[in-house]
């Protein structure tokens, strides 16, 4: 959290701020970062079962 209610999604991978539909993801809203990261998740997921990498 940076602020109240202003929250940066992080790239656990590089340590930078997420990008999202071409935004970085830094002070966005509470409920908007938990929606991206459920998305960032769900993507990164996908790639890993297609690529036969699985967590």
């Amino acid at each position: 959290m940076d602020d109240p209610n202003s929250w940066t999604v992080f790239d656990v991978f590089t340590g930078q701020p997420a990008e999202f539909e071409k935004k970085m993801m830094i002070g966005i809203k509470t409920r908007r970062a938990e929606k991206i990261v459920g998305e960032l998740n769900t993507q990164d997921a996908k790639r890993r079962e297609e690529t036969g990498r699985e967590t």
